[in-house]
């Protein structure tokens, strides 16, 4: 009732309060003599002796003739310490005899301890095969952006990986090419497999997984799968288990990544072995969507680089021999139809070096340094047909590019103000200055119109009789160098192409 003392609690409710914890509780007196235990207390303790004695016959003994083993051990240095301190003190440690891990808190008195410990052995299993996870992750990480290695030897690594974390010998990346099976990364014992060997496909377990187009997973292959105790993987090869992913390649089964041995293995595989190999069988696949890719591209560009010096050299051929013949005509006689012939002859050959170098640039660059605009700026201007047209460049200005690519960026520039510029009487200026993040090539010609500045840069685009090529060209390289090219008025209304390194805007 209100206002009336609580009853006392008896010892006989706190040993059911403590029988019904789940921590394992033990009393120890300032003697080191058990003075109670829990049920889950008194159960680790006969575990730990290997006995089955009751509360009543622990209590009364000392802890260190019960449980000897004990003795020297960081349980025994906690709790001394505990008791010395008389402060609590919390701790994790293994107890070897019993390959079970405990997560202890010591509460002292002065009539003695008060011990609560808690199995977490499965606690500390769970944590330790996340950071083992974790670990093979980032080792796989490591291997898939290793650009130092080819993807060839990236595959191997991580073949390596696989059987490594799943206890097997052997690893294979595999192409199937019509009913052939052929072996293109292998990690194998000794040379009993290579890689180009070729089998027949219906011989492997990986038929199934080609046929299919999913994974196939067996630690016995007799028990789960009798049906391909028939084949030649089985009977001659002795492949007892096997886990295997389809490697996917632009929609199509590639072929197979999979692992496999002549061990019947004792266990499952697990939920993270599985995920595993599909991790690794997924990026596999990407990475030869893009490998293929590029390969296709570089014969494309090759085909295509070999037609242009064929066209260019029948071009050339012809035209030089118009080029010298009009030589001869102008020594001979005069004619206002003459100077047309030459203009048409010049952008002919214009026209063979714009098709000639749109098949060279690449979308990216190699051999970056440090150089001085203003000594490429001349380089490039003296080999542009630049007439009266003068160059006013900084000659402290210093780019981070590739040198050649730089040259052939402003050789178009240059072209492009020189065929725009004088178009009026007076002879045009390009200057090139510093900006931040960049710089700036500038006339002051008579521009590009307003309208036409959003198609400059494409392809075959041609204002005035241009070949419609240079400004792609432009962009291009300057993509390539991770740059951006804007186009807007300078002075007096010229053309002004500014560039600025994209991660600076």
């Amino acid at each position: 009732m209100a206002g009336e003392d609580a009853p006392p609690v008896d010892a006989e409710s706190v040993e059911d309060l403590l029988d019904r914890m789940t921590d394992a509780f033990m009393g120890l007196d300032d003697e080191w003599r058990f003075t109670y235990l829990n049920e889950q207390g008194r159960r680790v303790v006969c575990e730990a002796t290997g006995t089955d004695l009751t509360v009543e016959e622990l209590q009364g003994r000392t802890m260190w003739d019960t449980i000897p083993a004990l003795e020297g051990t960081i349980f025994e240095d906690r709790y001394r310490e505990a008791m010395a301190s008389q402060s609590p003190v919390s701790f994790e440690a293994e107890y070897e005899p019993l390959g079970a891990w405990f997560e202890i808190n010591v509460y002292p008195s002065d009539s003695g301890l008060s011990v609560y410990f808690r199995d977490v052995t499965e606690r500390r299993q769970r944590r330790r095969a996340l950071e083992k996870r974790e670990t093979v992750l980032r080792e796989m990480y490591e291997v898939i952006s290793d650009q130092a290695l080819s993807f060839e030897g990236r595959v191997e690594e991580l073949l390596a990986i696989g059987c490594r974390e799943l206890g097997v010998e052997y690893g294979t990346l595999s192409r199937v090419r019509d009913d052939e099976y052929v072996f293109e990364v292998v990690q194998a014992p000794g040379d009993v497999l290579e890689s180009g060997d070729v089998v027949d496909l219906e011989e492997t377990h990986c038929e199934r997984v080609v046929l299919s187009e999913e994974r196939l997973v067996t630690g016995d292959v007799a028990a789960d799968h009798p049906d391909l105790t028939d084949g030649a993987g089985y009977r001659e090869w002795g492949i007892n288990c096997y886990l295997g992913t389809p490697v996917v390649v632009d929609g199509d089964v590639y072929g197979t990544f999979c692992f496999y041995d002549a061990e019947t293995m004792t266990r499952s595989f697990s939920e993270w072995e599985i995920t595993l190999v599909d991790t690794m069988g997924r990026w596999i696949g990407s990475a030869l969507e893009r490998k293929l890719a590029t390969e296709r591209l570089g014969r494309q560009n090759e085909r295509l680089e070999q037609f242009a010096t064929i066209v260019s050299h029948d071009l050339r051929n012809p035209l030089g021999v118009a080029q010298k013949r009009l030589d001869l005509v102008t020594q001979d006689c005069e004619s206002e139809h003459l100077a047309e012939v030459e203009r048409a002859h010049d952008r002919m050959e214009t026209l063979i070096d714009d098709v000639l170098e749109m098949t060279r640039v690449g979308e990216t660059v190699e051999n970056i340094s440090e150089v001085t605009m203003a000594a490429v700026a001349r380089d490039a201007w003296d080999s542009v047909r630049t007439g009266d047209a003068s160059l006013d460049v900084d000659e402290e200005l210093v780019v981070s590019c590739d040198r050649s690519r730089l040259r052939q960026l402003l050789e178009n520039l240059f072209r492009n103000s020189v065929e725009h510029g004088t178009e009026g009487e007076d002879s045009v200026t390009v200057q090139i200055a510093d900006r931040p993040g960049g710089f700036v090539v500038a006339d002051d010609g008579s521009g590009i119109p307003e309208s036409e500045r959003d198609s400059v840069f494409e392809f075959g685009h041609s204002g005035s009789g241009g070949s419609g090529v240079g400004l792609a060209i432009v962009e291009q390289i300057a993509t390539a160098h991770g740059w951006e090219v804007t186009l807007t008025d300078d002075w007096d209304g010229g053309a002004r192409f500014e560039f600025q390194t994209t991660a600076d805007r």
